[in-house]
């Protein structure tokens, strides 16, 4: 007989919303990635509501729940003993005929001729704390298909430290419990057994948070009893009043609104379950969300003070052009004067004094501040490097601490795809610190401006420095100063045309200059831009992998 067979049209109807709303349940949970143990709990708790009424009788062993059933089925079904005698979990069943069959080593069923067998079928399991441990084991993965649990406790040992492990995993799966006192024949007085009754009720009580049917029972005295037909060793084993619960307490309607509730029982096990493992991950989530952000804007105020801090730096580049030009409107204002008549016509010495005076160490100078402004560029990039660097590193650390030492085998799938996401990123920081050649780069960047000064201007790059070349494209004009003062040392109107060819080579020193200035500042803002753009978008395409897995699994 199925389930289906005692359904009432209501019942039916329930029964078809409750597996649509499990349906949904069970996608949802695929989705948060639920572990195989779990999916077949909830799968095996399913296949339940085809099926009649489950009691499972769990408990210690020898604690007598063979004993227990035997005497609720008035035969001896099952083995009894002093030590693990139930060695599969065991399904006693309605048959025509008294049979047992192994369906694998580690189930069996029984099946026998007995009225109460025919609305539900019972479940012996092994003892929780058998010697053999896989029989916990057993009994742990088989509870989840359990409507309700019947736990034997023996009355001279009560509530133990095991058994209270045991009743908690119960209360995870949403069970209904009642608990079973055996042994009740061993104690002294029913002084003894009151208080044995009011301990047990109320640990089983405050553990399950629920109010808990207790029965103090004596199987043996009752399997004894019924065998003899003793109606005083039945009345002495209190075992009318268990009878009673499993067959009237427990009629058809409770039985189906139990075995509705089951499947119900699982599913919000495993909503809660994953529902805190989620709370987890988001959390764990956000702070990532934070640290992607945390980059963001920090890469945002790298860009802002590089350009701030390159400013200042041009400056400094700009001060050695202008005080290239200040000295050549001294030299002009100091040699184009009649008093130096004799040293105009002389074109070897005017050269030498400009290059001297005014010149001078203008392309050693110039490659020095360009150097200086280069070498920041390459520094403040690796700098950046290693801070996206320390940040990966603690975030790293928050993942080993908070989600493998705090959700355990619990989605894998995430903790394994986070960390090597997380690896890339720190392997990709850990490469640009690595194998960045801070001389190379620096080579490369003086190159690139070189070429980019030299390309405005029209000439060639040699094996002449920057500063050279900057020197070079200022004096083209305004240093030919041997032409000018040589015309003006020969004018019968010297006095007239010295001053201006004075203000003409000084306005031209000042238009070359300005003109010098504007490319090289040109070239190197521009170089700057590329430079600095190119370092962020290397650093944001490292993190891109992590950014796309965070944002997509907090969606």
């Amino acid at each position: 007989m199925t389930l289906a067979h005692i359904l009432t049209d209501e019942q039916a109807r329930i029964l078809v919303e409750e597996r649509r709303a499990l349906a949904e349940l069970r996608l949802a949970l695929e989705r948060v990635a639920m572990d195989d143990e779990d999916a077949a709990s909830f799968d095996a708790s399913l296949r339940q509501l085809d099926e009649l009424f489950l009691l499972v009788v769990a408990g210690e062993f020898n604690a007598g729940k063979s004993a227990f059933i035997n005497a609720l089925m008035g035969e001896p079904l099952l083995e009894e003993g002093v030590t693990p005698t139930t060695q599969r979990v065991t399904l006693v069943k309605y048959g025509e005929k008294q049979s047992r069959e192994a369906q694998s080593d580690a189930f069996e069923i029984v099946e026998a001729p007995i009225e109460i067998l025919e609305t539900l079928n019972i479940v012996d399991t092994p003892g929780t704390n058998a010697v053999k441990r896989e029989h916990e084991v057993i009994t742990r993965e088989f509870l989840p298909r359990a409507d309700m649990v019947l736990f034997v406790t023996s009355a001279d040992r009560p509530f133990t430290e095991s058994e209270r492990a045991f009743l908690e995993g119960i209360r995870d799966w949403g069970k209904k419990v009642a608990v079973v006192i055996n042994k009740i024949d061993i104690l002294v007085s029913s002084e003894d057994i009151d208080k044995v009754i009011a301990f047990v009720r109320d640990n089983a009580s405050k553990l399950l948070g629920m109010e808990v049917e207790v029965f103090p029972v004596s199987a043996r005295q009752a399997a004894q009893g019924k065998s003899e037909g003793n109606d005083r060793l039945i009345q002495e084993s209190r075992f009318e009043a268990l009878e009673t619960f499993a067959v009237r307490t427990l009629d058809e309607g409770e039985r189906v609104r139990l075995k509705l509730l089951n499947p119900l029982g699982v599913g919000s096990a495993l909503t809660e379950k994953y529902a805190a493992v989620v709370a987890a991950e988001l959390d764990l989530l956000k702070d990532d969300l934070r640290m992607l952000d945390d980059i963001e804007s920090h890469l945002e105020i790298y860009e802002r003070d590089q350009h701030r801090d390159f400013a200042y730096r041009l400056s400094d580049i700009d001060n050695a052009l202008l005080d290239f030009e200040s000295r050549g409107a001294n030299f002009f204002e100091e040699t184009l004067r009649l008093g130096r008549i004799f040293d105009l016509v002389n074109k070897a010495k005017i050269k030498s004094d400009f290059e001297k005076n005014v010149i001078g160490d203008l392309p050693q100078e110039v490659d020095k501040r360009v150097e200086a402004v280069i070498d920041w560029m390459v520094e403040s990039e690796l700098e950046q490097w290693k801070a996206v660097m320390a940040h990966i590193e603690e975030r790293r650390s928050a993942h080993e601490e908070r989600i493998i030492g705090k959700v355990g085998k619990l989605q894998v799938g995430f903790a394994q795809d986070r960390e090597r996401l997380l690896e890339t990123v720190g392997a990709a920081a850990r490469s640009a610190i690595d194998g960045y050649d801070r001389e190379s780069e620096s080579s490369r960047l003086a190159e690139s401006v070189q070429a980019a000064v030299a390309s405005t201007a029209l000439l060639e790059v040699g094996a002449v420095g920057l500063g050279a070349l900057v020197a070079a494209i200022a004096t083209t004009t305004a240093a030919d100063v041997t032409g000018i003062l040589a015309a003006s040392a020969l004018s019968i109107v010297g006095l007239l045309v010295l001053p201006a060819k004075r203000r003409k080579a000084k306005t031209e020193l000042s238009l070359k200059v300005g003109e010098v200035r504007e490319k090289l500042m040109t070239s190197l803002r521009k170089q700057f831009e590329t430079e600095t753009k190119a370092s962020i978008l290397r650093i944001q395409d490292a993190v891109a992998p992590y950014t796309r897995f965070v944002r997509a699994e907090r969606d």
